[in-house]
């Protein structure tokens, strides 16, 4: 089997493409918005299941650091964003042939334990999702969030922060990654 994994995760440009292209999506959310001005995404191409192993290995300490702030961040979504703010996490769809792939969710609520929204990018990867589609993730799967400001600046996305600097392997010598 092959693997590839497209983490669109880098920056939520793929959102405010979205937001411009498709505002029919732009209701759910009290109509999620980025600037124009907001960092750009970049996706990351991993060809190989060691390679994801690899980059997903990689991504722990920033995953730890955004579940860490995530009970503020909640806070602040629960108690109000001001206005023109909007709310995003990431989340990991895996299909029924273990492909993966990080989609960022406009959060809509978050009750009991479950975060619920939209799917707010374009799926490349996994099957059986598309933008748009409802998704509810429970809170303790959350991989990264974002709050996006209306003059550009973002807080959160410690996932997709530090992606903007790594550099995945290219090639394994085999199909696995030791621990």
């Amino acid at each position: 089997m092959s693997w590839t994994a497209l983490l669109s995760l880098r920056r939520a440009s793929v959102a405010a493409a979205l937001i411009a292209f498709s505002p029919a999506l732009a209701i759910a959310q009290a109509a999620p918005q980025l600037a124009p001005n907001a960092p750009t995404d970049a996706p990351v191409q991993a060809a190989q299941k060691c390679i994801w192993l690899a980059m997903d290995r990689a991504m722990q300490p920033y995953i730890a650091q955004a579940r860490a702030t995530w009970p503020q961040a909640r806070q602040r979504y629960l108690a109000g964003l001001p206005p023109r703010h909007s709310f995003f996490v990431t989340a990991l769809l895996v299909d029924n042939q273990d492909r993966r792939e990080q989609v960022f969710i406009a959060v809509d609520g978050i009750q009991g334990g479950t975060i619920s929204g939209k799917i707010w990018n374009q799926v490349e990867v996994v099957h059986g999702y598309k933008l748009g589609d409802r998704y509810s993730l429970p809170e303790s799967e959350l991989r990264d969030w974002l709050i996006a400001k209306p003059d550009g600046t973002e807080e959160g996305n410690f996932v997709g922060k530090f992606l903007d600097t790594y550099e995945p392997p290219r090639s394994c010598f085999s199909n696995t990654v030791g621990d």
